[in-house]
């Protein structure tokens, strides 16, 4: 531009020639004319000029691919890897073209026909509307490792959130993490944003709402809250629960948290995350725990009357009492094999009732790879008054090694009195207990009753040692008795040794 400029400023203001001003720059004639004559200076785009390319040949077919796009769902159309895919598998070695240049080509063609028009805008956020999603991390609990999964609440007004961990993420734990934490904050948000998760929604309908479950709608209804589902695939729509998630994985579940209780454990949670609020907010810079009390101030009250989170399943027991629900079986007593029981099921306790809604028992609702849990009790109660039975039930197999050998062993009576021990046992601290004592005792050579049942109640006592007793200064101290054994020997012998004597 500065060649262009004094070219003008040796024709205009010194009133040279063309050729004088070719033979001064350096330029050759033709360029000094041009730029003298020129008067527009606009600035214009230049156009692009596309070059000639390896996919040039596909791009009219990988079009057609791409209109006939708009007519189908969006998550049945071409991804730029399928589209690569295809022309591999169509022209084989002759599509000798870069993945690279398929996805360029592919994102832009998208845009133009408005396939792929993403644009994302700047949402106002008001107090008391969260968002809602579930998150995963590992857990220890009792020095077990398992994958677990948080529910994220968010207050994207204020920044705050609040998370709960659970061992699903089925309805039940939905539902009894937003009540802990509506109940931790004095109320439930005015509209709450989730994904489109199966714990609430049933169905997505053709012009984009949605059928919910039962049990969400109840628990909606009940805290008056509204929801909000996003569109699928659009997670954006609720980011702010997204970078929660993130940030609670982060600063509370590192290192890997070890779980005493479960429930114990969430509370705790609920208090580091009000302890969290007292950092500054992001980009309001005023500490998030202040901005947080107009979001309670705009939270709908909480209803006089709880909301119990659960689901009531109609279900049979099999032969031997128990009965299966979602791949998993729970057992009830020898009383009710084959009858049908009521499933209460919580986010973690499965209740089973009987036909009068009579609580059976209650057992840890089960998740992961664990597929049984088997309550001992009822049954040691019944097989203890009919010994005999024992031998044609699943009882025996069931029970660990040691207390299996040791009943297989046992006359009858011992077999009756070993199984009401064994009750007490289970009643008390669990079969792992009574394993134990068995095992314990039978290692010493013993195998009577009344041994393990001793051994048993050192075991299961606080204090297994027995406790030194010190005496007060005013008790006198015995003198050690030693026996003379020798006037027996006088006895043996007919008494002489005591008659000479």
């Amino acid at each position: 531009m500065e060649k262009i400029a004094n070219i003008k400023f040796l024709k205009s203001h010194k009133g040279m020639s063309l050729r004088g001003i070719a033979k001064e720059t350096g330029h050759c004639f033709e360029t000094v004319q041009k730029f003298v004559q020129m008067e527009d200076f606009n600035l214009r785009p230049k156009e692009k000029h596309e070059r000639t390319s390896k996919l040039t040949k596909y791009k009219p077919l990988i079009d057609e691919w791409l209109k006939a796009d708009l007519e189908v769902r969006v998550k049945q159309r071409h991804t730029a890897q399928k589209i690569y895919n295809r022309l591999k598998e169509l022209f084989k070695e002759e599509f000798n073209v870069a993945d690279r240049s398929v996805r360029k080509y592919v994102s832009r063609r998208k845009k133009e026909l408005g396939i792929s028009d993403k644009v994302f805008l700047p949402l106002v956020h008001h107090p008391g509307e969260a968002q809602a999603d579930f998150g995963e991390a590992e857990f220890i609990e009792r020095g077990v490792k398992w994958t677990g999964f948080y529910l994220a609440l968010s207050f994207p007004y204020s920044n705050a959130g609040f998370i709960q961990v659970f061992k699903g993420q089925n309805q039940e734990c939905l539902l009894q993490g937003l009540k802990n934490i509506f109940e931790h904050i004095g109320g439930s948000p005015v509209e709450i944003w989730f994904d489109n998760l199966s714990a609430a929604v049933k169905q997505i309908r053709r012009d984009g709402g949605r059928d919910l479950t039962e049990g969400f709608q109840r628990f909606m209804l009940h805290h008056g809250f509204n929801s909000n589902f996003c569109n699928p695939n659009s997670g954006h729509e609720k980011g702010h629960v997204e970078n929660k998630i993130g940030y609670s994985r982060r600063n509370f579940l590192v290192p890997v948290p070890e779980i005493k209780e479960l429930a114990e454990y969430n509370k705790t949670l609920l208090e580091l995350c009000d302890a969290d609020m007292n950092r500054e907010h992001y980009k309001k810079e005023q500490p998030i725990a202040e901005l947080f009390t107009e979001d309670k101030a705009a939270l709908n009250k909480l209803p006089a009357v709880g909301f119990e989170v659960c689901r009531f399943i109609l279900a049979k027991t099999n032969g031997y009492g128990k009965v299966q629900h979602e791949g998993r079986t729970y057992s009830t007593a020898p009383s009710h094999a084959g009858s049908k029981v009521w499933l209460k099921m919580g986010a973690s306790e499965v209740i089973i009732l009987d036909e009068k809604y009579c609580e059976i028992i209650k057992h840890e609702r089960l998740y992961g790879a664990l597929k049984d849990s088997m309550k001992w009790l009822p049954y040691l109660e019944v097989i203890a008054r009919r010994p005999r039975a024992l031998k044609y039930s699943m009882l025996l197999d069931e029970l660990p090694s040691t207390i299996k050998g040791f009943i297989e062993e046992a006359e009858l009576n011992d077999q009756k009195s070993a199984l009401k021990i064994l009750a007490k046992m289970v009643t008390q601290n669990g079969i792992e207990s009574a394993a134990l004592a068995f095992e314990e005792t039978l290692r010493m050579g013993v195998k009577d009753i009344d041994s393990i049942w001793a051994n048993y109640l050192r075991l299961s006592s606080e204090n297994s040692e027995p406790a030194f007793m010190e005496l007060a200064e005013h008790v006198p101290e015995l003198k050690a008795f030693i026996n003379d054994t020798s006037v027996y020997d006088g006895l043996l012998k007919g008494g002489e040794a005591v008659c000479n004597q």
